[in-house]
């Protein structure tokens, strides 16, 4: 039985593509007399069956070497399309996560979107989704994963407007598309550029490749520019990160998978490309500075962040850049850990956050307080959340992050120290956010405020339980340092940093006595970080002004220039036509005599530079 479903594991994509057509009748209202609520449950059942086909497939490859399935596509000339798939420990492990997180999502969204008729449209965008990332995942072909890619920015765009009545919803949806689509355009000029020099799009041919490829470095230089392009956009890194900010005007289930698995795709193909960056110093700069300047910047904003989805938004891109960092560093292994820890961790706080909004309407932070005493279970799983997502012992960010800092202490230890920074960071905006929504005062929007249903707080107890449970799952997968290797100095750092930073803010947030919101003395810098580093008015002077620009002379040259030239010639035409009209007389000598007088004007007008030439010699 494991042997049939370790041979058909490439049909993971294909269940929650079978869930969503058949909520293809539910969509649209063609079953009207059982409302759209089946729809729901038929999506968690063929999520469920993904789950369990990549559960039972894992301990069948497990410690296995990898090996690649082909699906024939097209072939011409000398450019084969063919569909490479990687059935590895790795990959089926990370269909198995997402199809995990997906199923709790959608148990989550029964509760979450009880009310809303729009259950077929949300689950079957969830579905693709979901097919989408396994198929990521499985295939190894650049070229496929940047088509799976644009499909998933497409469906980014339909769940950030799912609420397509909101004005604000669709400026989200068309934001949040056209930044993606700025990396997508530069990661298609590396894919198109790189087949030439290698003559494969195939990762692990790739990576053979690279080993031994001898090429110009300016020419590395703009290759791997390119390719970190894409990835850069869908993990929300400076300067491409307002679309994820935009992107939480969108349903909270489908946030749950956006901020834990879906930013993560990016991390993915740029683990997958990583033999191929290594050839240009340059790029691995760049990932450095991108992912360091990202980390520091997002984890300062998400402190001064009162909307409450807002402020783990901005967390989400500062861990991506830590898996920048950890790319650039030479540490694909590392990368792909930091973003299973993350993506559990995250997805609970989010689950956390989202039980909060749901029935307390608001999502203003400094509107929040004392819940605490009215939303155990929520409390806790945040606080969970939030030690699984900061280096503390004993789970697993701790073992993720010690194993990464370890690494950049030798080689790097300025990085080393920037995510130290990043991580006290990280921990003060986790608790000044638990400090403002759970501890404190009972607030007027907080004073009626019971704990979730089942359908939320089941999803958010599992989550829970695995992410305790982490630790055990490294060891399973000989991920944990023995007690003899691991580096006490950089255990301690990150222990102290992540105490510090809980500290800090804990001094500010969990104080009655000190006054909420806090206010900076200086009150440029707080609105510096409040309004995100004023990025979108830095667009707005620079990018925006020049593309409206060269809109507008466009516009003129194509308005006044070419439509004039033409209504000109169509001008002269019918001027002309209205004048020769007078000129039918119906008698034939006057036409001959017209067809003559034209002849000959034209006669002189083609010979008359040899009549110029004339006169100048007779004179």
């Amino acid at each position: 039985m494991s042997q049939f479903l370790l041979q058909t594991i490439w049909m993971v994509p294909l269940y929650p593509l079978i869930g969503m057509i058949l909520t293809i009748p539910w969509s649209p209202g063609i079953i009207r007399r059982t409302g759209p609520r089946p729809s729901g449950y038929v999506n968690v059942v063929t999520t469920f069956l993904a789950f369990l086909h990549g559960l039972f497939v894992l301990p069948a490859i497990w410690n296995q070497p990898p090996y690649q399935l082909f699906i024939p596509w097209l072939q011409v000339a000398n450019l084969d399309l063919t569909l490479p798939l990687e059935i590895s420990t790795v990959t089926v492990g990370a269909t198995v996560v997402i199809t995990g997180l997906n199923l709790l999502a959608q148990i989550f969204a029964i509760g979450y979107l009880e009310m809303d008729w729009g259950w077929a449209r949300f689950f079957a965008l969830v579905a693709f989704f979901e097919a989408g990332m396994c198929g990521l995942v499985l295939c190894n072909s650049l070229f496929f994963s940047y088509a799976i890619l644009e499909l998933l920015t497409l469906g980014t765009y339909l769940l950030v407007g799912f609420w397509f009545n909101q004005s604000l919803v669709i400026t989200g949806a068309r934001d949040a598309f056209l930044t993606k689509r700025v990396g997508d355009l530069f990661l298609l000029m590396g894919v198109l550029a790189i087949y030439p020099l290698s003559q494969t799009w195939n990762f692990t041919d790739l990576a053979e490749w690279a080993s031994t490829a001898q090429i110009d470095p300016k020419l590395a230089a703009l290759l791997g520019l390119a390719l970190i392009a894409g990835p850069l956009g869908k993990c929300a890194q400076f300067p491409l990160h307002l679309w994820l900010d935009e992107a939480m005007e969108g349903p909270l289930p489908a946030t749950i998978l956006r901020n834990s698995v879906v930013v993560a795709t990016g991390a993915w193909v740029l683990v997958k490309l990583q033999p191929v960056l290594a050839l240009s110093p340059v790029t691995e700069s760049a990932m450095f500075i991108v992912g360091g300047a990202t980390a520091i910047g997002a984890s300062l904003i998400s402190i001064a962040q009162i909307d409450i989805k807002r402020a783990l938004s901005y967390l989400v891109s500062a861990y991506m850049g830590i898996v920048f960092i950890a790319v650039a560093a030479g540490q694909p292994q590392i990368a792909l850990l930091l973003t299973f820890t993350y993506a559990l961790s995250m997805a609970l706080l989010v689950m956390g956050i989202g039980g909060v909004v749901w029935n307390n309407i608001t999502q203003d932070l400094t509107k929040y307080g004392g819940l605490w005493s009215r939303r155990p279970v929520s409390g806790f799983a945040f606080i969970i959340g939030a030690i699984g997502l900061i280096s503390l012992p004993p789970l697993g960010g701790f073992w993720s992050m010690q194993q990464l800092v370890e690494k950049l202490w030798v080689s790097y230890p300025f990085m080393a120290g920037l995510v130290l920074t990043v991580n006290a960071i990280v921990a003060f905006s986790l608790t000044r956010t638990f400090g403002l929504v759970f501890a404190g005062q009972v607030k007027p929007m907080t004073y009626r405020s019971p704990e979730i249903h089942w359908p939320m707080a089941l999803p958010m107890v599992i989550l829970s339980g695995l992410n305790l449970h982490v630790p055990l799952i490294l060891l399973q997968w000989h991920k944990l340092p023995s007690l003899e290797t691991i580096n006490l100095t950089v255990a301690l750092s990150l222990i102290v940093s992540s105490l510090a930073g809980f500290a800090v803010s804990g001094l500010i947030y969990l104080n009655n006595n000190w006054q909420k919101p806090v206010q900076l003395s200086w009150k440029p810098l707080q609105d510096f970080f409040a309004y995100d580093l004023y990025t979108a008015k830095l667009y707005k002077l620079t990018i925006v002004f020049v593309v409206d620009l060269v809109s507008r002379v466009m516009y003129a040259i194509d308005r006044y220039l070419v439509d004039g030239l033409v209504n000109l010639t169509g001008i002269a035409t019918v001027f002309s036509g209205q004048t020769l009209k007078y000129n039918v007389s119906g008698k034939g000598q006057f036409y001959i005599l017209s067809i003559l007088l034209g002849v000959s004007l034209l006669i002189i007008l083609v010979s008359w530079p040899f009549l110029s030439q004339m006169l100048i010699v007779s004179k």
